[in-house]
């Protein structure tokens, strides 16, 4: 089994490749010690045949895969596509389009929140797959026949995959409902690492403005260095130390070193005078610029509300065979629960007519779920029981 090495292979195989109206792709990466994922193995595969890419290749140029992946003729089909789409955004600036993941799609068509790969070839492709070489060091060279085959066979298999979902959403009508995931998918924003924004993840239980601030400033700061670096977040500084430096706001090296999440001698590094600059920027800010953390607090009773509306989800995806959690996350539940106007999913599109409506309906009272025969039912109420006092 050859891979190819060579940028004029390259491109004849995606000349082939692009002859086609979908080609399956994966990638297999390592990303254990870098910031950005070290791209080892590209697969692809057409119904006619599947090539393997080695991008450590000396002197291989990616172009052609690239330009591939931005061929608008040609549809690119994943499986989890997320990470897959940074890389080759990380790599040249574009993201692949048209686009088709079939695990959107499995959860679209009814095989649950998590099915896996390897149930979808089960069921789909009617294969199985050898998976002894999943965790194998996909940056070592030379890669063995068994890595090889393993690595082929994921995009092999998952053209059946794609044909048996494909013609499931023609039958059921809800090809329209992917395209809706897929558009966020395919939107640049999704990928874009805003060393502005990494404080939102960290802001944990903070309130006070001045530690938000400082929290800001620190965090832009870790995540600029790791992306310079190309390191992990945690080689240049760990979490819990980004909080502490937020909490406790240190002003000189003294007070640096006196933190115990810090390693010791840190407060004489290099890094030492820019994360103390960072905090100085931060203190700096005016309070009433710091923007709040995310977090909603809901009103009293709203709780029960959204664990009716977790059950009313539940019963829903189960009878219209949709994932619950491409339907409503929690989030978007207690926003429900808090307001009938509220500006997610959810109430939108689709979502609204399978799910939103109900939803509303079973706060104003007008929708009861019961339980019959070990299932939930959801059972439309009189207009009077509605408006009837609660005893």
């Amino acid at each position: 089994m050859d891979l190819i090495t060579s940028t004029d292979a390259l491109a004849a195989a995606c000349s082939r490749l692009a002859s086609h109206p979908f080609v399956t792709v994966d990638t297999e990466f390592m990303r254990e010690t870098t910031y950005y994922p070290k791209l080892c193995l590209i697969q692809m595969a057409s119904p006619e045949e599947g090539i393997l890419v080695d991008p450590l290749a000396p002197g291989l140029d990616l172009a052609p895969f690239l330009n591939l992946m931005n061929n608008e003729r040609v549809l690119k089909v994943f499986h989890s596509a997320r990470q897959d789409l940074e890389i080759v955004w990380n790599l040249g600036g574009i993201i692949p389009h048209p686009l088709f993941d079939t695990q959107v799609a499995a959860m679209v068509c009814g095989y649950g929140d998590s099915v896996s790969y390897e149930q979808l070839v089960n069921d789909l492709a009617k294969a199985r797959i050898d998976k002894s070489s999943r965790f194998t060091d996909w940056s070592r060279r030379p890669l063995s026949d068994a890595q090889l085959a393993y690595a082929l066979s994921d995009v092999t298999h998952l053209i059946k995959v794609y044909e048996a979902l494909e013609k499931q959403l023609n039958e059921n009508g809800r090809h329209g409902w992917l395209d809706e995931e897929m558009a966020v998918l395919t939107s640049p924003d999704t990928y874009r690492a805003d060393p502005e924004e990494a404080w939102r993840r960290l802001a944990g239980r903070m309130r006070k403005p001045r530690e938000i601030a400082v929290l800001i400033e620190v965090a832009a700061w870790r995540e600029r260095e790791a992306q310079a670096r190309n390191v992990p977040r945690s080689r240049v500084l760990k979490d819990d130390a980004v909080i502490d430096l937020a909490v406790s706001a240190p002003r000189d090296a003294e007070a640096l070193g006196r933190l115990r999440s810090l390693p010791s001698g840190f407060e004489r590094s290099r890094a030492a005078s820019d994360i103390l600059a960072a905090v100085e920027r931060g203190l700096a800010r005016d309070p009433k610029t710091v923007p709040a953390p995310e977090r909603r607090r809901l009103r009293p009773n709203s709780g029960a509300v959204v664990e009716l509306l977790k059950v009313l989800l539940k019963a829903v995806s189960e009878k219209e065979g949709v994932a619950a959690k491409i339907i409503a996350t929690v989030d978007d539940l207690e926003a429900i629960a808090e307001s009938d106007q509220a500006d997610v999913p959810p109430l939108r599109g689709w979502r609204r007519e399978l799910f939103g409506e109900k939803a509303l309906a079973l706060k104003a009272g007008r929708l009861g779920l019961a339980l019959r025969n070990g299932q939930v039912t959801v059972t439309e109420l009189p207009a009077d029981f509605a408006q009837a006092p609660a005893n």
